[in-house]
């Protein structure tokens, strides 16, 4: 179990880290504007905005990953929890589709990082 843990946490910190890829460096080109569906004056308007919530998402992939590479199953149950949170949030207000796409991996992430940690199985890299 501890391994499909630490596979389903890495997914979601890698989902987060690609996130920041999008918004960061992406929101005005083609891949960024597809994939929000902007026209180029809405992504030129936006990128700023863009580029801080790029950020928060590699730091929520940062905290992530410092838990597993510190075997803190308390990091990752905070991180995975904002990230839940952000999902949810993102549904209500963007498109129901994050709620899929955010807040599902990290909710699995979640269940399985409660239940290694209840049967004294903390996820470890190694």
């Amino acid at each position: 179990m501890k391994i499909l843990t630490v596979i389903t946490v890495v997914i979601v910190a890698a989902l987060h880290g690609w996130f920041l890829v999008l918004e960061m460096f992406l929101w005005q080109h083609e891949i960024g504007l597809t994939t929000f569906s902007l026209t180029p004056e809405q992504a030129s308007q936006s990128a700023v905005l863009a580029g801080n919530q790029g950020l928060y998402n590699g730091f929520l992939a940062a905290g992530l990953l410092w838990g597993l590479i510190r075997n803190k199953p308390d990091f990752i149950l905070f991180f995975l929890l904002c990230v839940i949170a952000a999902g949810i949030y993102g549904a209500l207000t963007v498109s129901p589709s994050i709620l899929f796409v955010q807040a599902a991996p990290a909710l699995i992430a979640l269940f399985l990082t409660v239940f290694s940690a209840r049967h004294r199985i903390p996820p470890k890299l190694s």
